[in-house]
């Protein structure tokens, strides 16, 4: 994990950070002393008040989650460490509405629950309504381990902060308010897993040789948001790592770990970030998780929540959290409709409404029909022999010539544009060797498009679908008949000018442009194949000390390319040259220095 912060002074971190809250969100106000973020006061029937908070570092919880709908303040520690009494007194006594009640939801470590504690209990000694709720949903250290102080509270604890939110804002009493909130505590399990602990700005960097490291192919399972330790560390791959997870969360025969039976035909599954893990692999984590729920369990959400709820900073880890439903039994809204329910605080990320869920529409839009059926013939005739054997040879040349452009990239680019080449001219020697060429141009040349489209990424991959598209269409707009080398240098010359709409390479540049342009401007003054594939080959010579104008290369600098010609020029020439026949050791030999 690394340890390397923008912000490295911790309280400077913290006071900007909750700042940045009221910036976000005008409806929420900071007591800078105090560290207490809350909504604003506004006209209006007065409502329950929920007040939560923690230490820092778990953002968006807490501060993020105030907000109508959701929570009346959030007071925060420093990180890592709960805020102290008086600050919690101050929330509950002066930074709230407090004529229904307030609750005080904090989540199950003792300095939370102890400081918390002694500002209910001052608020109470003052004559105020309040309720306080611990919450622990943690199941990854079980009953034998935990022992008196009971299990953790960890990102479970927001979907009660929502829940409990949304029917306060509904005007109910502080006593279903609590019950409410005791009732969805009592009925979530989380557990969580990380890949390393995470680094505190401001504390000396620890040592890599003790236990707070883990190995390179180690993951905490169970692993708290303040970098506790869990049930264990394993070498597991992410099926078996969510296996073990989800063991601990629903195996009924765990006794250690058993803490609720999930029965219901109803259950939301959250899904939550430590805050390290890129968007990409939650939606993949996401994927694993909800596979192997219906597979393994026969379980299948009817929510789903996946994003950044309770982080542990940078946290390179997530949890699972799962919400058996149950009926609330007061008369009113159920805990799907309270967790649908709008809100107004940046943490809570849930666009789905309610109607979308409810759907389950699984209607799904037709494919597109295949090239054979949505392509119309054109009426242009090629030898399908001839051009099979000329285009086998023209894409063996490519993949032969691999290496050598890999390795002229590897000077001036990313070193994949050989690699990128060679995919899409196997793909497509493989498609004209498994269906024979119909004969027709524009439906053959459809075809390999496709080809292209799907084996060919980056940036020349783009080049290239945009280029044949555009090559199909002009010859589409040709006269029927044999598709003769006039007809094809028309054509090309036509997909050239489409192309320039898209890029503004023109030879000189020192891209693949270099050895297409002249390949099309000999074939239309020629009508040559074999001097149109030797232009080609000049052109891409030529690229060799020439500057880049477009590319990667002009904002890596160097000076690459002074030993070598364009890759992607290079490649393009050698495939014209296996076209027009030209065998490597009839061309003008060429050497990198």
């Amino acid at each position: 994990m690394s340890a390397k912060h923008f912000i490295n002074d911790p309280t400077h971190l913290v006071n900007t950070a909750l700042h940045a809250l009221t910036i976000t969100n005008p409806s929420v106000a900071l007591d800078v002393e105090n560290k207490i973020v809350y909504r604003r006061p506004k006209d209006g029937a007065s409502q329950v008040s929920i007040i939560s908070g923690g230490g820092s570092g778990h953002e968006p919880s807490f501060g993020a989650f105030v907000g109508d709908g959701l929570l009346a303040a959030g007071v925060a520690g420093t990180i890592f460490a709960s805020p102290s009494a008086e600050q919690i007194r101050k929330a509950i006594m002066s930074r709230v509405d407090a004529d229904k009640g307030i609750l005080v939801t904090v989540m199950n470590y003792t300095g939370d629950v102890l400081n918390f504690g002694m500002g209910v209990e001052k608020a109470k000694a003052a004559g105020l309504k309040v309720e306080m709720l611990v919450v622990g949903d943690d199941v990854g250290v079980g009953r034998a381990a935990a022992g008196k102080v009971g299990r953790r509270g960890i990102a479970g604890t927001v979907l009660v902060h929502k829940i409990s939110g949304a029917l306060a804002a509904r005007g109910a009493s502080l006593e279903d308010v609590y019950k409410v909130a005791k009732l969805t505590a009592e009925n979530i399990i989380s557990v969580g897993a990380s890949l390393e602990h995470v680094h505190v700005p401001g504390r000396a960097l620890p040592d890599p040789n003790s236990d707070e490291t883990l190995a390179q192919e180690e993951v905490e399972i169970g692993m708290g948001i303040h970098n506790e330790p869990g049930s264990g560390r394993a070498v597991v791959e992410l099926p078996e790592l969510v296996k073990k997870m989800l063991s601990q969360l629903l195996d009924s025969q765990d006794k250690d770990r058993a803490f609720l039976n999930v029965n219901s035909n109803e259950v939301v599954l959250l899904i939550n970030n430590l805050g390290g893990v890129s968007v990409l692999e939650l939606g993949g984590i996401t994927a694993e998780v909800v596979g192997q729920l219906e597979k393994s369990y026969n379980i299948k959400p009817v929510r789903i929540l996946a994003g950044t709820y309770m982080t542990s900073l940078n946290g390179l880890g997530f949890s699972i959290s799962i919400l058996n439903v149950v009926n609330t039994n007061i008369g009113g809204p159920s805990m799907l409709q309270l967790l649908d329910a709008p809100c107004e605080a940046t943490g809570w990320t849930a666009p789905i409404n309610t109607e979308t869920w409810e759907a389950k529409s699984t209607k799904t839009r037709e494919s597109a029909s295949s090239a054979d059926e949505n392509v119309k013939s054109s009426g242009l005739k090629l030898d399908p022999e001839s051009a099979k054997a000329a285009l086998t040879a023209a894409l063996q040349r490519v993949i032969d010539v691999e290496p050598e452009v890999t390795r002229y990239d590897t000077v001036v680019g990313d070193g994949d544009c050989g690699i990128g080449l060679k995919r899409g001219a196997e793909a497509v020697k493989k498609f004209i060797s498994d269906k024979p060429l119909s004969g027709d141009a524009v439906v053959d040349l459809f075809k390999i498009v496709q080809v292209v489209e799907t084996t060919m990424d980056g940036t020349s991959g783009a080049l290239y679908a945009i280029y044949l598209n555009s090559l199909a269409h002009a010859l589409r707009e040709q006269s029927a008949g044999e598709a003769d080398s006039k007809v094809w240098g028309a054509a090309l010359k036509q997909a050239s000018q489409a192309l320039s709409k898209y890029t503004p390479a023109q030879p000189g540049d020192r891209t693949l442009v270099d050895a297409l342009q002249p390949f099309v401007d000999t074939l239309n003054s020629t009508g040559d194949l074999k001097k149109a594939a030797e232009a080609a080959r000049k052109g891409a010579e030529g690229t060799k000390g020439m500057k880049a104008s477009l590319g990667r290369t002009v904002y890596i600098g160097g000076s690459g390319y002074e030993q070598v010609p364009d890759p992607g020029a290079w490649g393009l020439s050698q495939f014209f040259l296996g076209l027009a026949g030209i065998k490597p050791s009839e061309a003008e030999d060429y050497e990198i220095v």
